[in-house]
């Protein structure tokens, strides 16, 4: 969709990768951050997972760290947009 690529481009994330999007602005806390990590675990490592939330996923960053993923987070408009991907020497195949 033409949007997810827009969300994409305003974050540090490879864009060279697939990627999903993941939708939680309208599900109530602790679902966004149970959710995500669920399909992270459920994803190649070379795809970027792209979750649009309403507001930045703070309880989610140390998750990812402890779990070997890097992120980058932005605002386009009301959407916080966070781009979730592994390191790249984890993903070179």
């Amino acid at each position: 969709m033409e949007h997810d690529i827009e969300y994409l481009s305003e974050t540090e994330a490879p864009e060279d990768r697939p990627y999903e999007t993941l939708d939680v602005r309208e599900l109530p806390p602790p679902k966004p951050l149970q959710n995500t990590l669920e399909r992270l675990a459920e994803l190649d490592t070379n795809v970027v997972l792209v979750q649009l939330n309403d507001r930045r996923p703070q309880h989610l960053y140390p998750k990812l760290i402890d779990r070997g993923y890097e992120y980058d987070t932005a605002a386009v408009g009301d959407t916080v947009v966070t781009a979730i991907f592994s390191r790249e020497e984890d993903s070179a195949t």
